[in-house]
């Protein structure tokens, strides 16, 4: 049976689910399908039960399952806009970052600058360059997310049972994310872990922001010193147990060590400072990921820091009384 099989009249739309799709929310099969429909529509389909799986109303979270018959009512969009097409400089760009690739998954180290997906303003990002360099791929996603100034590690599935099984592999903390980043101030050795509740605000503006409050999620990161900088500033290794928007970012804040470069968590002072020595983006890099491969064993993938971080640090070993972690 192929991915999925219109078995119906032109006015609706009835979709076979087979188990290569199993698993994935209807929102996102929708809009995977309904190539042009606003969320606001698809949305709103599903609210008032046009959208029927099995004859029967369904919520936005409904994971589809192996035989699932999907009713999708007529729906009139507008003419697709053609797909941004991505530079040869970009394509090659991405290319040379690919860390690892089987049948099953591609590992990149993530340019910084580079959102993960477009949007808001965002005509391509990291997964649209993916689906352009490798055009003959019939399923590629994304596993898991980087903010987009992050630098490092990020997975692409290239099957949906592969996206399945990583995804399990995350929720039972079977995947280890380890990161770098660059603080202010010198962070002590016995501060090996913040344990801080997150709550995501928006504010007027539109702008997405965390803050530790009580009333917010459970969240944690553990922590170990790398190397210090005459106490200007720790390299800190930073591994998340919880996965919450800017967790890393907002935790070394709270610590009361920013992540230098931070425009949004940060100190301007100290950014502005830390220009002269050459860092003028953010300093947090997935430096290393420990997964367990969908064909079996397992791998640990390495990313290493791009120029501009890798000559920040140099910059800063010529300072004065420069002393590795004790």
């Amino acid at each position: 049976m192929s991915e999925e099989t219109a078995v119906s009249a032109p006015a609706v739309q009835w979709f076979e689910i087979d188990s290569e799709l199993a698993g994935q929310r209807i929102d996102n099969f929708l809009r995977t399908r309904l190539k042009g429909a606003p969320k606001t529509l698809i949305y709103r389909i599903l609210r008032k039960g046009e959208v029927r799986v099995n004859k029967k109303r369904i919520k936005p979270d409904y994971r589809l399952q192996d035989g699932d018959l999907v009713r999708v009512p007529p729906i009139r969009l507008s003419e697709e806009k053609p797909q941004a097409t991505v530079s040869d400089k970009l394509k090659q760009r991405v290319e040379s970052s690919i860390l690892f690739e089987d049948d099953d998954l591609i590992v990149i180290n993530k340019p910084s600058g580079l959102a993960v997906h477009g949007g808001s303003g965002i005509s391509l990002g990291l997964i649209e360059t993916i689906r352009q360099i490798r055009p003959d791929a019939r399923f590629l996603e994304l596993v898991h997310r980087l903010d987009r100034d992050t630098s490092g590690c990020i997975m692409v599935a290239k099957k949906r049972s592969a996206l399945r099984f990583l995804h399990a592999a995350l929720q039972a903390k079977k995947i280890t994310k380890i990161y770098h980043a660059l603080v202010e101030g010198k962070w002590s050795a016995r501060k090996t872990k913040v344990d801080a509740p997150l709550q995501k605000n928006e504010l007027k503006s539109g702008e997405r922001i965390v803050k530790a409050h009580p009333m917010g999620k459970a969240s944690l990161t553990e922590y170990k010193v790398l190397q210090r900088f005459d106490g200007l500033a720790t390299l800190v290794e930073a591994r998340p147990i919880t996965g919450r928007t800017h967790q890393i970012r907002v935790h070394c804040q709270f610590a009361g060590h920013p992540i230098i470069g931070d425009d949004k968590y940060g100190t301007d002072p100290v950014n502005r400072e830390m220009k002269g020595y050459g860092i003028r983006r953010l300093f947090l890099h997935a430096a290393e990921l420990r997964v367990p491969l969908p064909s079996g064993g397992r791998k640990i993938f390495h990313a290493p820091l791009g120029d501009e971080l890798e000559n920040g640090l140099k910059n800063l070993q010529k300072t004065d009384g420069q002393s590795s972690a004790r």
